[in-house]
């Protein structure tokens, strides 16, 4: 049975760190990511101490959450939004409360996704359950949530709109990108059951496993006649299966109230239009195109994702934009998608592929030879004019260098010989691969077929 048939509605409520120097409320560092020693970017407010008190809200970050808002074309609200308090009981939340905003834009979209809300919220401290041990690094750290209304219906739809928002979210350079930092929540249900949320998924892969794996036991407790209640649970990386934590909490068990501490913010309508627009995925395709001459079906794949719209473009400074569009687009891409990897999680750099298409481009090697060692570099971040130079991968040219093996060939393979005075021209392709691998990819290829041609009487 289809997701759509059982009525599936998915919802995300997607929390972002932002990129700024300091904590939303007090003035201690934000890079936890990076903090070797637990508890060192911290003081009085951030871990909640009696007496202590706010600093002014942090501008920067204000200024990232109505930058995403209004990419997310919400209606940016401007009068009395409260900072509350939003309470519950746990390690990591020294206070017993989190400081939340109300929405600073509502009314959104993204695609086919209605964006609910966009709000600030100060990000908890790190609870290690198997330690007992608690990281304040991180607490207060400022946070955008993004909430959207339940319009997916299937895995494969969340995943496509995470990496569209994730993409767009990189453009902005207002967003902490470091893997396992976005942290996100899912809500579904199946038609005619109850809201179950699964909380704390760290990856769009781990949010598409989460809601396979939730589809699929709702509906079986549907088949057995049981009742899907409205809960909360958790979502296990390694066993890959959502466990439950509790009762589902409504608003009025977090007993909000505003934070007498922090004045409402009130934004001028000159202030939200100041707010600068980041180049967007659809601004920079046609940027591309315009400045490189790439063809819209490269420009497209490009701005998909910000690191190789990055990774093109500095290597379009040294390298033909064409051959560049290409090699990115077709054989990184692939290579990437063959290992399951992010272009950042791989050893490729700008450097690394200029190198590799300046041989390629100077006819120093051939083309399946760069494919070979693209291959390689990618996984190790070596040098590819040092591995030319160590390991003889030049490109064979000569016709001395070349004869013998294309004879080799053509006595290997007496029917194709044949097939090919017989009229049939496509053997030559196969003729010429064969004697493509003899010399591993090094061979010229315009050399090899006018030597074939010539043997063949052709």
């Amino acid at each position: 049975m289809l997701e759509e048939d059982l009525g599936v509605r998915i919802g995300l409520e997607i929390h972002v760190p932002l990129r700024t120097k300091q904590k939303l409320f007090c003035d201690c560092p934000t890079d936890y990511y990076r903090a070797e020693l637990a508890n060192v970017n911290t003081c009085p407010v951030c871990t909640g101490m009696p007496g202590a008190k706010p600093y002014p809200i942090n501008g920067h970050a204000i200024e990232s959450a109505l930058m995403i808002a209004r990419l997310l074309n919400c209606e940016v609200k401007q009068q009395n939004i409260f900072v509350k308090r939003k309470h519950y009981n746990y390690p990591d939340l020294p206070s017993g409360y989190q400081r939340t905003s109300e929405p600073l834009g509502v009314d959104g979209r993204l695609s086919d996704v209605g964006i609910w809300e966009v709000h600030l919220e100060e990000d908890p401290g790190r609870y290690d359950l198997a330690s007992g041990r608690v990281d304040y690094n991180r607490s207060g750290v400022p946070l955008v949530e993004i909430v959207t209304a339940p319009d997916m219906k299937s895995p494969e739809d969340v995943r496509a709109f995470l990496k569209e928002l994730m993409n767009l979210l990189r453009y902005t350079e207002r967003i902490i990108d470091v893997g396992g930092v976005v942290r996100m929540d899912v809500n579904i249900s199946l038609a005619g059951g109850a809201r179950v949320e699964i909380k704390n998924i760290n990856s769009v892969r781990g949010a598409y496993k989460a809601i396979k794996y939730e589809i699929i036991r709702q509906k079986n407790m549907r088949k057995r006649g049981q009742t899907v209640r409205q809960e909360t649970r958790g979502f296990n990386e390694k066993s890959m299966i959502t466990i439950p934590l509790r009762v589902k909490e409504t608003a009025e068990d977090y007993r909000y109230i505003p934070d007498p501490d922090i004045p409402p913010l009130l934004f001028k309508e000159s202030y939200i239009e100041a707010v600068p627009l980041p180049e967007t995925p659809q601004t920079r395709r046609k940027r591309l195109m315009e400045k490189y001459g790439v063809p819209e079906k490269y420009s497209s794949i490009l701005v998909k994702d910000k690191d190789i719209a990055d990774l093109f473009e500095a290597v379009a400074e040294r390298i033909d934009p064409e051959m560049a569009a290409k090699w990115v687009c077709r054989e990184v891409l692939s290579q990437l998608n063959y290992r399951g990897i992010e272009f950042s999680e791989s050893k490729l750099d700008s450097g690394i592929l200029i190198e590799l298409l300046d041989l390629i481009g100077h006819g120093r090697i051939t083309e399946n030879t760069g494919k070979k060692l693209l291959e390689r570099v990618i996984d190790s971040g070596e040098s590819p004019k040092k591995v030319f130079g160590e390991e003889g991968l030049g490109r064979v040219h000569t016709v001395d260098d070349l004869s013998n093996v294309v004879e080799d060939v053509l006595r290997e393979n007496p029917e194709a010989v044949q097939d090919f005075r017989d009229g049939k021209n496509g053997v030559l392709n196969f003729l010429m691969g064969q004697v493509m691998k003899k010399m591993h990819g090094r061979a010229d290829v315009k050399t090899v077929i006018s030597l074939l041609r010539e043997r063949l009487g052709h």
